[in-house]
């Protein structure tokens, strides 16, 4: 049998979960960012709140992931739903990444959409690895 908690702490699981946790709005403005963001992308949440998601997208990945995100927003559902993907970061010292992200479209109890949140984890040296495995054999 579970019991039901008086009050959720969503700001302490939000806190203490152990992935980057990032929330955008329906613009593309970061709103939420934990404690392992500013780990995994070298951002301070002071930095990175109220900006633009571009600030951890690579250049070359921005068209693409504007195409997708404004798919998703406009259908309320991302189109890999909870599938893992692994895509290109950046942090702020410049460094690529490579992370393996999850994404979820965010709606208010009408419906409507409120944004996106990912979850991140930083996957550069096994998939560096990887590619230098499938190279050499």
């Amino acid at each position: 049998m579970t019991q039901e908690p008086a009050t959720i702490p969503w700001s302490r699981i939000v806190a203490d979960v152990a992935d980057a946790l990032i929330f955008i709005d329906p613009q593309g403005v970061i709103r939420v960012w934990n404690a392992p963001c500013e780990t995994l992308f070298g951002f301070e949440a002071a930095e990175a709140l109220g900006q633009s998601v571009d600030l951890i997208i690579p250049e070359h990945l921005r068209s693409a992931h504007w195409h997708g995100f404004e798919q998703a927003m406009a259908r309320g559902a991302t189109r890999h739903g909870a599938e893992v993907r692994t895509t290109r970061a950046t942090r702020k010292d410049g460094r690529k990444l490579y992370v393996d992200m999850t994404f979820s479209v965010v709606k208010d109890e009408r419906g409507r959409v409120l944004g996106s949140a990912a979850m991140a984890r930083d996957v550069t040296e096994r998939y560096l690895a990887e590619r230098a495995r499938k190279a050499g054999g």
